[in-house]
């Protein structure tokens, strides 16, 4: 099947965002992808998260998220990208209403194959993406079809932790999709370099991993095979790239390192 990394530059017109995720979708198309990935905060992003980002959030059935639906289904193309979906409630604890950091994922014919609501919040680097993001309240694994193979859905801090990618390879997952706008700092792009390749040695499987450009990001967009290796990777500017994937790449990577299988509990 093929992938496309769909590396953008969002910003806080959502129109500009949409119509970009638009443009993008119609070239992967042309390319024969099957999959286009596109960034954490697709629709909406700054280089803080500030009350803004609760103000732009909708239901997933809103007008942004209809606008995504309809681009998938115009092209024939999977799509998926991250979104601020408004929270239903303000808990009894909270100091105000947050949103969630939501990626979809949208079929070629414009339904909704699965949701993924951010487990881990950003507050790190004198950030507090919790102050305004609410984290999902059931964390579940979020995988869905596509070309034959199963996707895992992350975003961006979650690839610090390693129990959650293996948790979508034991729930089916050949390729994990990490949507994300990495913080810039020290030692930043090194670490999710690093970090992308040892989710993918672990679990013998591809990690797309998918940024948004700087400033506010680093860029840098990958893709891993099942072995660690760095297939392709993007620099700093708004970019494609459209590369295939092999099923049998994951079971071949399996059978020499079943890591799966040997895993012990402790």
């Amino acid at each position: 099947m093929r992938i496309t990394l769909a590396q953008i530059d969002s910003g806080t017109d959502v129109g500009r965002n949409l119509a970009l995720i638009e443009d993008y979708c119609a070239r992967a198309a042309q390319e024969g992808s099957d999959l286009i990935v596109f960034p954490e905060y697709s629709t909406y992003e700054k280089s803080r998260v500030d009350q803004s980002f609760v103000d732009m959030a909708e239901p997933l059935d809103g007008p942004v998220a209809a606008k995504l639906h309809a681009t998938a289904a115009r092209y024939g193309i999977t799509v998926v990208a991250g979104l601020l979906e408004a929270s239903e409630e303000q808990d009894a604890f909270e100091e105000r209403r947050r949103a969630f950091n939501t990626l979809v994922a949208i079929g070629p014919d414009g339904s909704r194959l699965a949701s993924y609501r951010k487990i881990h919040l950003f507050d790190c680097q004198g950030f507090r993406e919790s102050e305004y993001i609410k984290p999902a309240p059931e964390p579940v694994p979020a995988t869905f079809s596509c070309g034959g193979m199963t996707f895992g859905l992350m975003t961006c801090y979650d690839l610090r932790f390693p129990e959650l990618a293996r948790i979508l390879a034991e729930a089916g997952a050949q390729s994990l999709l990490v949507c994300s706008s990495w913080v810039p700092g020290t030692g930043k792009s090194e670490q999710w370099a690093t970090l992308a390749k040892a989710r993918g040695i672990e679990n013998g499987m591809y990690v797309a991993a998918v940024s948004q450009t700087p400033p506010v990001s680093i860029g840098y967009s990958m893709l891993i095979d099942p072995l660690g290796t760095v297939v392709h990777s993007l620099g700093t500017e708004p970019s494609i790239a459209t590369l295939d994937l092999s099923p049998h790449a994951v079971q071949e990577a399996r059978e020499h390192f079943p890591t799966l299988r040997h895993h012990r509990l402790l």
